[in-house]
């Protein structure tokens, strides 16, 4: 046997998105990274020995898609991607070998896969030392020492090892009154799962399935139980089972059960379920787990342990490091051995039920100090065994919400070292740098901005070729919507009458706004009354009926059949670069119809309970006019310090009528120089990762731009780049600049007409 010591910075165990994420931050931010992986590929969850399909807050608000790594990888997959995205169990190694290149791609990071870290050295201060590893098939032993550790290893083996305090199963309602704990506390957690996969091979092809599997007879436990098997390729995440097993050391035992039921379950589909056994008559057995994937085992205590009222209320933290906005998604203990599913699946995610109303949640922010550990000073933690509460985890827990906890572990690593503070008071003496840090690099704080004093964009006069204002969309608009689709395993809503209050956001850019008309059905032969409320909300997932302050309030006739109805609002010293919300109230007679573009940054919304909307849809438009036209789409905003919709457009948009190349300028009233511009793109933030075809490339980012900067009297190309599909691209110029003027010009988009940028940035 080998014996090997290695000394780094950064110490990363575990590979999943959380911890691949931190240790590719870390890396980035000039600290001698090293990540550990137990399998062969990295991916935790999500790679292709297991498949389960990256979630987020995306999945139920708008515009709320992660950035940072992890959008940097999921655009890359997307592009590069034959494969289309139905759900669970259709990763292939393609996604591997994205989140591989980068890897290797990233200086001062260093890789063991296929190896287990099973121990740890503590040192006489009571941190840890070195962690213990073996290397598979190489009969190698591994000390590997670091500054700081960064648990990612989903059971926290590290944390337990160094004798930290964790928890495990569900607080009871007694200790922190969540909406969602149990009257009595207990240690049931959430199952493990494995999936499979299904391929239509032309022709009848039968399945027998062996004598020890799970035989399945009864159509209630499917179609009752919230276990629909709706899609005959597979992808089935209620394939889940924990209770009475512990899913960590019962791991095997798990793994073969779960072998056991998914046999059955295909079994049951191909040749006993009436519903889809035709549908199954092609299709053949293509893939199957054998690697287990985890929901939840040990939580590991740290400085701040989130409870669900966080999520719940959107705490604000002054260490906040990133968001969620997945809902509180509880997996009833046991899974296939249970009496039902998840519980929104058993009320065939209804939005209205008191559950669905409860469990809705953010986007929130996460705070720093519950990925750092409350036992050793130099522990943070990554992913699912964050410092949360049972309840808490239904919502941080899915993985793209664990890839930017881990982007922020990695990156407040980094930033410790480098000023020499222990990260345990990171959270109080470092926090407005590690913010700065992760806005700089792609990433979203619901709470915060771009304040960045290096940033010399933000003392820039800015200004554009051209800039387009916001007149609406009918039924007749048109958009550039191609390869965008809907995620069908997701709650839908999209029902245009009128049975509740529905919500259209509208970007302001001017201190008037005269009158809004919408476009509507009156389903009878006689008029018809709608009543109108238009408010300002403080942004784009600004949910509250009431609470907020009322603009204008009316009535309208609304004639029977198809019509265009104003609303004569007239409402003075309107806030500027804001957003207002048009409510029609509930007549059940009266369609509000859905535009035939989606108008970029603005979405809708719907009523579910007295005094809480949801998303309409999938990020729909509903038809509106409004006058006069709003400048918000304005060339300031690239230096409105956020890049996305929020409490604005936030987003420079070109005129659609008028041809591209279109271009954006930055002045100084001195000479500055410039060794880094840096921009962002629109794109891929609208809709769920899921609802992104094959090859994509999002006809709104730039696809062909280049950056001049003035130089002693002439213009210069100092940058210039064709078929660029990523979001975020940061350029180093060979060597500085002195300049007092840059141009970006758009000479070709991704299919859209307009140029668009959200943020510019010069260092």
């Amino acid at each position: 046997m080998q014996k090997k010591i290695e000394t780094f910075d950064v110490l990363v165990i575990g590979g999943g998105l959380a911890g691949f994420c931190a240790a590719v931050a870390a890396a980035r931010l000039g600290s001698k990274t090293c990540i550990v992986q137990n399998r062969p590929v990295f991916g935790g969850n999500s790679s292709s020995e297991i498949r389960v399909t990256p979630h987020g807050a995306c999945a139920f608000h708008a515009y709320a898609r992660e950035t940072g790594i992890i959008s940097e990888l999921l655009i890359e997959e997307r592009a590069q991607n034959h494969e289309a995205i139905f759900e669970n169990g259709w990763t292939n190694s393609v996604w591997d070998l994205t989140l591989y290149n980068l890897a290797q791609s990233t200086p001062n990071l260093f890789i063991h896969v296929n190896t287990e870290a099973y121990d740890v050295l503590m040192n006489s201060d009571q941190e840890i030392k070195g962690v213990l590893a073996r290397q598979q098939n190489a009969e190698l032993e591994l000390i590997l020492e670091a500054k700081i550790f960064i648990d990612a290893s989903g059971d926290g083996i590290v944390a337990e090892r160094a004798g930290c305090e964790y928890r495990l199963g569900s607080e009871g309602k007694d200790e922190f009154n969540e909406p969602h704990a149990p009257e009595v506390a207990s240690k049931d957690v959430m199952g493990n799962s494995i999936h499979f996969k299904t391929k239509d091979v032309g022709k009848p092809v039968p399945f027998t399935a062996p004598d020890w599997a799970i035989e399945y007879d009864d159509a209630s436990f499917f179609y009752k139980q919230g276990r629909l098997p709706k899609e005959e390729r597979g992808g089935y995440w209620w394939l889940e089972i924990g209770v009475p097993y512990n899913t960590i050391t019962d791991n095997e035992t798990i793994r073969h059960e779960l072998t056991r039921h998914a046999l059955g379950v295909w079994d049951w589909m191909k040749n006993k379920d009436p519903k889809m056994m035709e549908r199954t008559r092609n299709y053949a057995l293509d893939w199957i787990g054998q690697v287990p994937g985890k929901r939840e085992s040990r939580r590991i205590m740290g400085l701040y342990l989130m409870t669900e009222h966080d999520p719940q209320n959107c705490t604000v933290f002054d260490d906040e490091i990133a968001f969620g906005g997945w809902f509180i998604d509880l997996h009833t203990p046991g899974g296939l051995l249970a009496e039902h599913s998840e519980p929104a699946s058993n009320e065939n995610y209804s939005t209205f039920s008191e559950y669905a109303v409860k469990s809705y949640a953010g986007p929130y922010g996460i705070p720093l100090r519950s990925l750092i550990s409350k036992n050793v000073g130099n522990l943070m933690m990554a992913g699912r065994n964050v410092s949360v509460t049972h309840a808490a985890l239904g919502t941080v827990r899915v993985m793209n919400t664990t890839a930017l906890m881990g982007q922020a572990a990695g990156t407040a690593a980094a930033l410790a070292i480098q000023n020499k503070i222990p990260v345990s008071e990171a959270p109080s003496k470092l926090i407005n740098r590690i913010q700065q840090q992760l806005l700089r690099d792609g990433c979203f704080l619901p709470n915060y901005k771009n304040t960045d004093s290096d940033d010399l964009a933000l003392s820039a006069s800015v200004s554009a070729s051209s800039e387009a204002f916001l007149l609406g969309a009918g039924p007749e608009s048109r958009g550039c919507h191609e390869g965008l689709k809907i995620w069908r395993d997701q709650p839908q809503y999209v029902l245009e009458r009128l049975e509740n209050r529905k919500g259209q956001l509208i970007a302001t850019g001017s201190s008037r706004i005269e009158k809004i008309s919408v476009f509507l059905n009156n389903t009878l032969g006689r008029d018809e009354m709608v009543a109108y409320e238009v408010k300002l909300v403080d942004n784009i997932w600004d949910y509250r009926v009431t609470g907020i302050p009322l603009l204008a309030k009316g009535e309208a006739v609304v004639p029977p059949g198809k019509s265009w109805v104003e609303l004569n609002v007239d409402i003075e010293s309107l806030p500027d670069n804001r957003y207002i919300r048009l409510d029609l109230l509930p007549n059940p007679e009266v369609e509000w119809l859905i535009a035939g573009r989606i108008e970029s940054a603005h979405v809708a919304m719907y009523q579910i309970s007295e005094n809480k909307m949801r998303r309409f849809g999938n990020g729909e438009t509903l038809s509106f006019k409004v006058e006069p036209p709003q400048a918000c789409f304005k060339a300031q905003n690239v230096i409105s310090g956020v890049s996305r919709p929020h409490r604005s457009a936030n987003l420079w948009k070109s005129d659609p009528n008028l041809p591209l190349p279109q271009s954006i300028e930055l002045t100084w009233a001195e000479l500055k120089s410039l060794s880094e511009i840096q921009l962002t793109f629109p794109g891929h933030l609208l809709r769920e990762y899921h609802a992104y075809e094959p090859f994509y490339r999002d006809p709104q980012c730039p696809k062909d731009y280049s950056v001049e900067a003035f130089l002693e009297g002439n213009w210069e190309t100092v940058i210039e780049v064709k078929n660029n599909y990523q979001r975020q691209n940061k350029h180093r110029l060979l060597h500085a600049i002195d300049t007092d003027r840059i141009r970006i010009s758009v000479n070709a988009t991704n299919g859209d007409p307009s140029a668009q940028i959200y943020e510019i940035r010069c260092y």
